[in-house]
């Protein structure tokens, strides 16, 4: 196993950061040049990021996330965003009437663009000794946040992601086996339940041994009370909608 290898496989999302410990301009900016050479649509690059630092803007982020209180003690907060404006203003360049296709498609290249740079972000920042954790909570009021951020049509804030240097050692989580995940040839349901029902066991003993102990649950009950809470963020359709992203 070599130190890539190693590396991804010790993740851990971290949630507290040593105070008065900056990410500085140098690695900030190394940071997100390792997130700009990740695989991109047909060199689209469908992406923006927002650093923000500043103790009010970042309270006001984690209010709008939930009240999650790391936002606002980490050093640096990123919010990844997709975005397709800076492609209509490219096209404009050379044709002031031109207008892209808003199309699903064009959406879904802009969030997968989006997601695989903060990946590759994630771990140059996790190489240079420091922790992250992904906020999806960024989408409970998108309008709020591209407001406070003054993203324009056709850009919306996907996630926000914490970095700085750890300040805690979580218990690394288990992942569903390899079984449950992977399929040879083609797709195969007769395997998921018994890579389900393992998983399920470690999870109960992951659970029992954390801090506290004691918790009563397994993976595929935690995931079905999730799921079973209604629609998550019904919102989003027309908030995409009111950005320019036509769902089509």
């Amino acid at each position: 196993m070599n130190g890539t290898i190693e590396r991804l496989l010790a993740h851990r999302s971290i949630r507290k950061y040593k105070p008065d410990v900056p990410v500085t301009q140098e690695q900030l900016e190394t940071i997100i040049a390792a997130g700009q050479a990740a695989s991109t649509s047909s060199n689209i690059q469908a992406y923006s990021i927002v650093g923000v630092t500043d103790p009010e803007r970042k309270a006001r982020l984690a209010e709008l996330a939930g009240n999650q209180k790391h936002i606002v003690e980490c050093p640096q907060f990123l919010v990844w965003c997709a975005d397709l404006n800076r492609l209509q203003t490219a096209a404009k360049l050379h044709d002031a009437d031109a207008e892209i296709h808003m199309t699903t498609e064009a959406f879904v290249l802009a969030t997968v663009d989006t997601a695989l740079a903060a990946q590759n972000a994630a771990v140059a920042a996790e190489s240079l000794g420091f922790g992250i954790v992904y906020i999806g909570g960024i989408r409970n009021n998108p309008r709020d946040v591209a407001q406070l951020l003054q993203l324009p049509k056709l850009v919306y804030p996907l996630f926000g992601m914490c970095i700085g240097v750890p300040d805690q050692e979580p218990d690394h989580r288990p992942r569903l086996p390899l079984s449950a995940v992977y399929h040879r040839e083609s797709y195969s349901g007769e395997v998921i339940e018994d890579g389900i029902r393992q998983y399920d066991e470690t999870m109960q003993a992951y659970y029992n041994s954390r801090a506290g102990g004691g918790r009563d649950t397994v993976w595929s009950k935690e995931v079905a009370a999730r799921m079973a809470q209604g629609p998550l963020r019904p919102h989003l359709h027309d908030f995409l909608h009111g950005q320019g992203f036509r769902l089509i």
